[in-house]
């Protein structure tokens, strides 16, 4: 799928990359705002400044390179600009702004592939799929990934400080050291070392001029290096805090053990390249296959590589299709979401049936957190009987990544322990049943998703409900719904759940008004 074009002027190239920068630069600005925002606000995210950059260096050491190759305009490039825009129409619309941002890098990829050709591009994709670090993670995956990595950092921190003799206790994310108690945050997760150190080991593998599983190797092993690191980290703090008082985990000292750690990684990173270097039957320095392809002075004139380019039917059509879809995309700036009529939590009965409840509140920081439209937190009893606690998160839009946080996320960062996790069925609601212990205490919770008419107990179920409830309906309102009751020393767990499940049969009823269908 190449085609011939006739050499162009030398002003012709110009105006033609220019056109695609300026409209690509429109259509995209929201998401580019976006993607800046959180490079600025995330720290895992902030090498995402310096990418674009180090990918633009790679590809320009291939411009020798280049300079011998014939180009030839691609109709494979037009396919994947068309790729690329219909997954920014399905990001548009629905609630999945990752795509955004990826059709974003395949548009770069397309208006180059049309240019250049297959051959040609062939040579530099590598460092243009660096763009794709650059890409932050949805906000849901990144708090599963970060409430797991807080776990397993926790236990292997544990076991660090176990090995120096030291007694010691975790629960959940907590860590008991008797005078001392340290709660491993999200922010100490290893996620701020993770990505950062994975985008290096990309780059390193690029750069190692071996074997492919070598470098493969490489840039795997940039994960568990990073999980370990960060263990030892948190094994180190409490080390410190043991000897030392809580001052060792605050302040500069905290922000200097990170920065340590962080170069740690890549000196193992570093150390490793040196040794599958001399591993197999060629064996050689890392100085001889570590590096970058040198850059020489081409005969032709430098912009002799510009007029290369094939500005032909493919680009132009590419360039047209971009022009007429971009239009269209603008016109669904204007679309405004449907926002359904309903009753407010504040007006949500105290008296059901035998139940009397008692309304509390959350606190400015979670609701900062939470950024709810609104909420019920309830403490509903029976005469002498044991206490449900009744919440219910409502969004009325979940868009701009705005989602209710999952209970699997928040419980273990509040150090409680998921004994037992199970997904059931009553009265027609599927829910999840979460048995979680704190010590000698047992709570037992009931959640689910309640949205647009469905309800929903499993989570990617709800996510791609959301996704294509945005596109037909334009709606992302919904709710999270969780019910919690203590496990008493004195009652069993089928207490503890006929205690529940008589609570949801007399509330179900009344849920609908709140969170519309």
């Amino acid at each position: 799928m190449t085609v011939e074009a006739t050499p162009l002027s030398k002003t012709t190239p110009i105006i033609a990359i220019l056109s695609v920068i300026i409209i690509g630069i429109l259509l995209y600005w929201p998401a580019l705002v976006d993607l800046t925002e959180r490079w600025e606000k995330q720290e895992e995210y902030s090498h995402g400044f310096l990418i674009p950059f180090v990918a633009g260096y790679f590809v320009w050491q291939k411009q020798a390179h280049l300079q011998s190759l014939s180009f030839q305009s691609s109709w494979y490039g037009f396919v994947l600009i068309l790729i690329s825009l219909l997954l920014y129409i399905i990001g548009k619309v629905s609630i999945l702004y990752i795509l955004i941002d990826y059709s974003l890098v395949l548009l770069i990829v397309g208006f180059i592939w049309t240019a250049i050709g297959t051959q040609a591009l062939k040579s530099i994709i590598i460092p243009l799929m660096m763009l794709v670090f650059a890409i932050p993670l949805p906000y849901f995956i990144d708090a599963l990934l970060s409430s797991e990595l807080q776990l397993l950092s926790s236990r292997l921190g544990v076991e660090f400080i176990i090995l120096c003799k030291i007694p010691v206790f975790l629960e959940g994310n907590v860590i008991d050291l008797g005078d001392f108690k340290l709660q491993v945050v999200e922010a100490c997760s290893g996620l701020r070392y993770l990505f950062p150190l994975m985008s290096i080991g990309f780059i390193c593998a690029y750069m190692f001029d071996t074997a492919l599983w070598k470098r493969a190797l490489v840039f795997v092993s940039s994960i568990p290096i990073t999980i370990m690191m960060n263990s030892f980290r948190i094994g180190l703090v409490g080390l410190l805090v043991n000897r030392w008082g809580i001052e060792a985990a605050e302040g500069f000292l905290h922000d200097f053990e990170g920065w340590v750690v962080f170069m740690a990684s890549l000196v193992l990173l570093i150390i490793e390249m040196i040794i599958l270097a001399r591993l197999g039957s060629n064996p050689k320095p890392l100085s001889e296959v570590f590096g970058v392809e040198e850059h020489y002075q081409h005969e032709q004139q430098p912009e002799s590589l510009l007029l290369k380019y094939k500005f032909s039917l493919p680009f132009y059509s590419s360039l047209t299709l971009l022009v007429l879809i971009g239009g269209i995309l603008f016109s669904l700036e204007h679309r405004e979401e449907i926002i359904p009529e309903r009753k407010t939590f504040t007006q949500f009965p105290l008296q059901i049936d035998n139940w009397q409840g008692k309304r509390d509140v959350l606190d400015k920081p979670t609701l900062d957190l939470l950024q709810l439209t609104d909420y019920a937190y309830v403490n509903y009893q029976k005469k002498s009987a044991a206490t449900v606690n009744f919440y219910v998160a409502y969004y009325e839009s979940q868009r701009n990544s705005v989602v209710p946080h999952s209970p699997r996320v928040c419980i273990p960062g509040g150090g409680w322990e998921i004994a037992d996790i199970s997904r059931q069925v009553f009265n027609g609601f599927p829910l999840n049943r979460l048995l979680i212990k704190k010590g000698l205490t047992q709570n037992l919770v009931y959640y689910w998703y309640q949205q647009r008419g469905q309800v929903l107990a499993n989570e990617y179920k709800m996510k791609w409900s959301l996704f294509t409830d945005a596109l037909s309906l334009n709606r992302t309102d919904g709710a999270l719904v969780r019910l919690t009751t203590s496990v008493y020393p004195d009652e069993s767990l089928e207490d503890a759940d006929n205690r529940l499940q008589g609570f949801l049969a007399n509330v179900s009823p009344l849920l609908s008004d709140y969170i519309p269908n």
